[in-house]
Protein backbone atom coordinates (compact mmCIF):
# COMPACT_ATOMS: atom_id res chain seq x y z
CA UNK A 1 0.00 0.00 0.00
CA UNK A 2 1.37 3.38 -0.98
CA UNK A 3 1.18 6.27 1.44
CA UNK A 4 0.21 9.61 0.00
CA UNK A 5 0.33 12.97 1.67
CA UNK A 6 -1.20 16.12 0.31
CA UNK A 7 1.10 19.03 -0.37
CA UNK A 8 -0.40 22.29 -1.45
CA UNK A 9 1.03 23.49 -4.73
CA UNK A 10 1.58 27.21 -5.14
CA UNK A 11 0.82 29.19 -8.25
CA UNK A 12 3.76 29.40 -10.68
CA UNK A 13 4.22 33.10 -9.81
CA UNK A 14 4.33 32.35 -6.08
CA UNK A 15 6.83 29.53 -6.66
CA UNK A 16 9.06 31.87 -8.71
CA UNK A 17 8.90 34.55 -6.01
CA UNK A 18 9.84 31.94 -3.40
CA UNK A 19 12.88 30.95 -5.45
CA UNK A 20 13.86 34.60 -5.86
CA UNK A 21 13.51 35.09 -2.11
CA UNK A 22 15.89 32.18 -1.59
CA UNK A 23 18.45 33.66 -3.95
CA UNK A 24 18.14 37.07 -2.29
CA UNK A 25 18.81 35.54 1.13
CA UNK A 26 21.86 33.71 -0.22
CA UNK A 27 23.21 36.96 -1.70
CA UNK A 28 22.75 38.75 1.65
CA UNK A 29 24.51 35.89 3.50
CA UNK A 30 27.43 35.80 1.06
CA UNK A 31 27.85 39.58 1.28
CA UNK A 32 27.83 39.24 5.07
CA UNK A 33 30.57 36.61 4.91
CA UNK A 34 32.64 38.67 2.45
CA UNK A 35 32.37 41.74 4.69
CA UNK A 36 33.51 39.98 7.85
CA UNK A 37 35.97 37.33 6.66
CA UNK A 38 38.95 39.75 6.46
CA UNK A 39 38.43 40.54 10.17
CA UNK A 40 38.53 36.92 11.34
CA UNK A 41 41.54 35.89 13.43
CA UNK A 42 41.39 32.26 12.26
CA UNK A 43 44.82 31.45 13.68
CA UNK A 44 43.86 32.57 17.18
CA UNK A 45 40.59 30.65 17.00
CA UNK A 46 42.32 27.47 15.82
CA UNK A 47 44.87 27.87 18.60
CA UNK A 48 41.99 27.79 21.09
CA UNK A 49 41.54 31.40 22.19
CA UNK A 50 37.75 31.07 22.07
CA UNK A 51 37.71 27.83 24.09
CA UNK A 52 40.19 29.09 26.67
CA UNK A 53 38.43 32.44 27.14
CA UNK A 54 41.55 34.35 26.09
CA UNK A 55 39.92 35.90 23.02
CA UNK A 56 39.39 39.65 23.08
CA UNK A 57 35.82 40.99 22.70
CA UNK A 58 36.40 41.97 19.05
CA UNK A 59 37.49 38.42 18.22
CA UNK A 60 34.40 37.01 19.92
CA UNK A 61 32.16 39.48 18.05
CA UNK A 62 33.68 38.45 14.71
CA UNK A 63 33.18 34.78 15.63
CA UNK A 64 29.47 35.44 16.15
CA UNK A 65 29.38 37.34 12.85
CA UNK A 66 30.97 34.48 10.88
CA UNK A 67 31.08 30.78 11.83
CA UNK A 68 28.90 31.18 14.91
CA UNK A 69 26.43 33.54 13.28
CA UNK A 70 23.46 33.53 10.96
CA UNK A 71 25.26 33.52 7.58
CA UNK A 72 25.60 29.76 7.07
CA UNK A 73 22.04 28.99 8.28
CA UNK A 74 20.84 31.80 5.97
CA UNK A 75 22.52 30.14 2.98
CA UNK A 76 20.93 26.82 3.91
CA UNK A 77 17.52 28.45 4.37
CA UNK A 78 17.91 30.20 1.01
CA UNK A 79 18.69 26.87 -0.64
CA UNK A 80 15.60 25.36 0.96
CA UNK A 81 13.45 28.23 -0.36
CA UNK A 82 14.90 27.69 -3.84
CA UNK A 83 14.02 24.01 -3.59
CA UNK A 84 10.47 24.84 -2.52
CA UNK A 85 10.13 27.18 -5.48
CA UNK A 86 11.44 24.56 -7.91
CA UNK A 87 8.96 22.06 -6.51
CA UNK A 88 6.12 24.52 -7.12
CA UNK A 89 5.68 25.41 -3.45
CA UNK A 90 6.17 28.44 -1.23
CA UNK A 91 6.94 29.00 2.42
CA UNK A 92 4.13 30.17 4.71
CA UNK A 93 3.24 33.87 4.94
CA UNK A 94 4.32 33.87 8.58
CA UNK A 95 7.90 33.19 7.52
CA UNK A 96 8.09 36.44 5.53
CA UNK A 97 6.39 38.38 8.31
CA UNK A 98 8.78 36.95 10.90
CA UNK A 99 11.81 37.91 8.78
CA UNK A 100 10.58 41.48 8.45
CA UNK A 101 9.82 41.68 12.19
CA UNK A 102 13.32 40.37 13.00
CA UNK A 103 14.90 42.94 10.68
CA UNK A 104 12.81 45.71 12.23
CA UNK A 105 13.99 44.81 15.73
CA UNK A 106 17.63 44.56 14.62
CA UNK A 107 17.50 47.91 12.80
CA UNK A 108 15.82 49.48 15.82
CA UNK A 109 18.65 48.16 18.03
CA UNK A 110 21.65 49.06 15.86
CA UNK A 111 20.32 51.49 13.25
CA UNK A 112 20.37 51.15 9.47
CA UNK A 113 22.70 48.37 8.37
CA UNK A 114 22.98 45.33 6.16
CA UNK A 115 20.01 43.85 8.01
CA UNK A 116 17.82 46.00 5.79
CA UNK A 117 18.75 43.86 2.76
CA UNK A 118 16.74 41.00 4.29
CA UNK A 119 13.64 43.17 3.80
CA UNK A 120 13.86 42.15 0.13
CA UNK A 121 13.63 38.47 1.09
CA UNK A 122 10.73 39.07 3.46
CA UNK A 123 8.96 41.20 0.88
CA UNK A 124 9.33 38.53 -1.80
CA UNK A 125 7.92 35.89 0.54
CA UNK A 126 4.95 38.09 1.40
CA UNK A 127 4.42 38.80 -2.31
CA UNK A 128 4.52 35.06 -3.01
CA UNK A 129 1.86 34.43 -0.38
CA UNK A 130 -0.34 37.26 -1.64
CA UNK A 131 -0.15 36.14 -5.28
CA UNK A 132 -0.91 32.55 -4.36
CA UNK A 133 -4.69 32.51 -4.52
CA UNK A 134 -5.27 28.89 -5.52
CA UNK A 135 -6.99 26.65 -3.01
CA UNK A 136 -6.40 23.24 -4.65
CA UNK A 137 -4.01 20.59 -3.45
CA UNK A 138 -2.01 18.08 -5.46
CA UNK A 139 -1.38 14.62 -3.97
CA UNK A 140 2.23 13.65 -3.54
CA UNK A 141 3.20 10.00 -3.51
CA UNK A 142 5.69 9.49 -0.68
CA UNK A 143 6.96 6.39 -2.47
CA UNK A 144 8.47 8.66 -5.16
CA UNK A 145 10.70 10.59 -2.74
CA UNK A 146 8.39 13.58 -2.54
CA UNK A 147 8.00 14.19 -6.28
CA UNK A 148 4.56 15.28 -7.40
CA UNK A 149 2.52 12.37 -8.74
CA UNK A 150 2.83 12.18 -12.49
CA UNK A 151 6.03 14.26 -12.55
CA UNK A 152 9.19 12.85 -14.07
Amino acid sequence: MRNSIRIRQATPAAARLTGLAGWSLIVVAVLHIVAFIPLAPWGEWIDGSLRSGDADPDSVAVFWALPGGIAIPAVLTGLLMIRFGRQGQRVPLAFGIALIAWVAVCVWLIGPSGFMAVLVTGGLLIAAASTDRRKGEVPVDTGTRGRVSGAA
